[in-house]
């Protein structure tokens, strides 16, 4: 990959449980939390070495089949779209996650071996017990009113493709080391994102093969680059960055184990602005351009803008649907897209 030069910044001596989450997101750009998780009996046992680590895995496995991604090695390690964008380059399985951790270490000194990780599993449902032993306590985010959804990633040797995800992220590098490559939102036309409707976990990823760009197909990566900056994580490290962040995550020894935390600040009840985006391609994407900078303006002022411009000249009264949203006025404005929605 070409070289990053910005590092992201590092703070030391930082405690999950006295740590301000909210100012670091706040902030808006990534951090490094040196060591933050270094005291986790799972960061002692992957510094013996992936046998140590997988054995004291495998103690927490509860029975329930997990979600597998398997690539052949011609992919090298990097899961995303076939060579014409209609498929992806890797397969789905469902099974045991000891049978898949002990796949692991068969062929880890394979350089035929398949690439393979276990993704965004939820610890509870599929590790009970392990959050006592290999979760950070976080006190600001337990005591909120929406708590994180609290997930394990496993694999060899992975490429997880540029992508953004729309909560923030605490990421905690538990076994073995990891390199975020970070970009930040407004970046996303020069990361050239594929599909919408076909993704590999979810969210649309880049079209770049960042260990070797093709700029004359995509020469607005070279603006990304001189905006990215990189991650270096160790075992016990802890990197924190808002969401629409795009990231770029490289899994680099023959084992890794990570646990990330996802939450958002807004109340359950406020809809996710991926639905928007997706309406918005039906109703405003193939406008005549007059009529979408008419439409942008009024998104600026009703939405964009702050939020209550809109409402401010009106009696309090008067103010409806711009007056501050609540749990009820959430209800009945859903109900009325759905309606226009089913005509």
């Amino acid at each position: 990959m070409p070289r990053v030069i910005r590092q992201t910044r590092v703070i030391e001596g930082a405690d999950a449980g006295t740590l301000s989450v909210a100012e670091l997101i706040a902030d808006g750009r990534p951090a490094i939390l040196r060591g933050i998780a270094r005291h986790l009996p799972l960061v002692a046992e992957g510094l013996r070495g992936p046998q140590a680590a997988v054995a004291w895995l495998k103690r927490f496995d509860g029975g329930r089949p997990v979600t597998a991604y398997i690539g052949d090695a011609a992919i090298g390690g990097r899961f995303g779209y076939g060579e014409d964008c209609t498929a992806l380059n890797f397969a789905r399985e469902r099974g045991s996650l000891s049978a898949y951790l002990d796949r692991i270490l068969a062929t880890q000194d394979d350089p035929e071996g398949p690439s393979l990780y276990i993704g965004s599993t939820d610890i509870d449902q599929y590790l009970p017990g392990i959050r006592d032993q290999a979760a950070l306590r976080f006190a600001e985010l337990e005591q909120a009113g929406t708590p994180p959804l609290v997930s394990i990633w496993l694999g060899n040797r992975t490429i997880a493709s540029a992508h953004y995800d729309m909560s923030n992220n605490i990421a905690v590098t538990l076994v073995g080391r990891r390199r975020f490559t970070l970009f930040p939102p407004e970046q996303a036309a020069n990361l050239y994102p594929g599909p919408i409707d076909l993704t590999p976990a979810g969210q649309v990823v880049s079209m770049v093969d960042f260990d070797a760009p093709d700029l004359g197909r995509h020469p607005g990566f070279a603006e990304a680059l001189a905006a990215a900056e990189v991650a270096e994580m160790a075992p016990g490290d802890a990197l924190i960055y808002p969401a629409l962040w795009w990231h770029q995550v490289e899994a680099l020894d023959p084992f890794n184990a990570m646990i990330n935390y996802w939450w958002n600040s807004t109340p359950a009840w406020i809809d996710t602005p991926q639905n928007t985006l997706l309406h918005a391609l039906l109703s405003l994407r193939d406008r005549p351009d007059h009529e979408k900078r008419g439409w942008q303006a009024l998104f600026d002022y009703y939405v964009f803008g702050p939020a209550d411009r809109a409402g401010a000249h009106l009696p309090e009264a008067a103010r409806g649907n711009l007056a501050p949203m609540d749990d009820i006025k959430a209800r009945r404005l859903r109900a009325l897209l759905l309606n226009r929605l089913n005509r």
